[in-house]
């Protein structure tokens, strides 16, 4: 398992538009399952409703997990969407 940490800079923190394209990205990934934490609470990625659940908000840190596949290219592809849709500092 390879994870990150970052901080989510966007002004409406993972919100609808798109924690549903992290979601969609996620399932992407085939057999590569993407974590998303925030506290003690731990979501897959690819579940929008439970992502959404989370309610992080601009200025919280999330911890991005991916476990199988190949991780090396999905931590990166994470980080990459990260930084792309949440502006987050990694």
């Amino acid at each position: 398992m390879k994870e990150f940490k970052c901080v989510i800079n966007d002004e409406l923190g993972i919100h609808a538009r798109p924690a549903g394209m992290l979601a969609k990205e996620a399932k992407a990934l085939g057999d590569t399952v993407v974590t998303v934490t925030k506290g003690d609470k731990t979501v897959k990625a690819s579940q929008l409703m439970k992502l959404m659940g989370l309610g992080v908000k601009k200025g919280d840190e999330v911890t991005v997990g991916v476990d199988g596949g190949d991780e090396d290219a999905a931590i990166e592809a994470m980080k990459k969407f990260f930084r792309d849709n949440f502006a987050a500092a990694i």
